[in-house]
């Protein structure tokens, strides 16, 4: 039995990166003829972004604005060349959001990460994803049926039809959110019905604390984590060495400083923002609004792509003070303006029922004209007033906040 996928799996990073990158190019000039990305990329040149230096040159498209673009140009916002029926199926999220799915072979990539996890060719996988509408079913569905798996079109809910399925088919496999995993053996438990044959599980879409995972797994199933989205489908899985998630193939991944499309230090959280290399429904620096880090050094598994330490919150820390929005944007704008600075955190709390703002900043440089400078800078970008706190360097924690609302 093979341990990796596929050969590009284990190449060298840097070989990895220049097929990348040739590729780009000619997937720009397809993304540019839709017409919001030509309008977006008017003035760039397809043949000049052949590197991640250049593609950060490129404007991120926010996740958060695809309802609003959609609603004004349906279906898609102007964003896909081609017409709805050139497409195999046609979703919607809540948004909403529109998203096709292509007619190419596992086109959600999901297969490694479903050979990740341990499935192989001729398993039968129970899917509980909702096959209703949005696209997280046919998702796992085409992952698992590319890969050579027989696939039950369970969906969540009803568990006493689907004891009867698993009793009779003897599903080795699940896909599906790990509460409902729970739920399901729970369930079996208290009716005693038979779902031993599930040993291995791929889960997604919910928070898998280490307290539950200890408890699926001391019930015998084997699962592992994938990180995904309905417009990319997956991202990033685990693998067995459980050191993080490594990210799929035939993406591009940039983490960036909240509030900017610009590259973070390393090892330091930032959003996540894709680039996918699909020239019939490209996605070009897309910002899902999620956090995450990289990890150094690569996989014990010998997978050698970037790895990730998977979902750490959310980069979308837009509040309001005083009836008026504070963006993430505005603190990056500070920051640029006072270059010599380190971290900067946007504290907000209630001090006699009124809203009130510290600006915590890293500085090896404190002095009072300083504080008093950034203080006019606050004033000046946000419309508001606000207390201006200056710490040493490495003193704000690394978790790619940078507006704490605490009230």
């Amino acid at each position: 039995m093979t341990a990796h996928y596929d050969a590009r799996e284990t190449r060298e990073q840097a070989a990895r990166e220049a097929d990348l990158f040739a590729r780009l190019p000619e997937v720009l000039r397809a993304a540019m003829a839709a017409p919001a990305y030509a309008e977006r990329l008017k003035g760039f040149d397809p043949a000049a972004v052949t590197s991640r230096a250049a593609l950060a040159g490129l404007p991120l498209l926010r996740k958060s604005e695809l309802p609003a673009m959609h609603k004004a140009s349906a279906p898609f916002g102007g964003f896909v060349a081609g017409a709805p029926g050139s497409f195999a199926r046609l979703f919607t999220s809540p948004g909403p959001i529109f998203e096709p799915e292509g007619r190419q072979a596992d086109p959600w990539r999901g297969a490694r990460a479903l050979f990740a996890a341990g499935f192989r060719p001729d398993d039968i996988v129970l899917n509980t994803f909702s096959y209703h509408l949005t696209p997280g079913g046919f998702i796992f569905d085409a992952s698992a049926r590319a890969l050579g798996c027989a696939v039950i079109p369970a969906g969540p809910g009803n568990t006493e039809q689907q004891f009867e399925l698993i009793e009779a088919y003897r599903p080795v496999g699940y896909s599906g959110t790990p509460d409902f995993l729970k739920i399901l053996l729970d369930a079996a438990a208290a009716a005693n019905r038979d779902v031993s044959s599930i040993k291995r599980a791929l889960v997604s879409g919910a928070a898998f604390p280490p307290s539950l995972q200890a408890e699926i797994k001391a019930r015998g199933v084997d699962a592992y984590q994938a990180f995904g989205t309905a417009d990319l489908g997956l991202i990033a899985f685990e693998t067995e060495a459980r050191q993080g998630m490594v990210v799929n193939e035939d993406l591009i991944l940039e983490i960036v400083k909240p509030g900017t499309g610009d590259p973070v230090a390393d090892s330091d959280v930032g959003e996540i923002v894709v680039t996918s290399l699909d020239p019939h429904h490209p996605w070009i620096r897309l910002a899902l609004g999620d956090l995450t880090a990289a990890l150094p050094g690569r996989s014990p598994c010998g997978r050698t792509n970037l790895r990730i330490k998977g979902w750490m919150g959310r980069a979308d820390q837009t509040t309001k003070v005083k009836g008026m929005f504070v963006r993430p944007e505005q603190i990056a704008d500070i920051g640029r303006r006072h270059p010599a600075l380190g971290r900067l955190r946007l504290v907000v709390t209630r001090e006699r029922e009124t809203d009130a703002m510290t600006l915590r900043v890293e500085t090896a440089a404190a002095s009072d004209a300083l504080r008093d400078e950034i203080a006019a800078t606050l004033r000046a970008v946000t419309k508001l007033g606000g207390t201006v706190e200056l710490v040493g360097p490495g003193s704000l924690p690394n978790d790619g906040k940078v507006i704490a609302d605490e009230r």
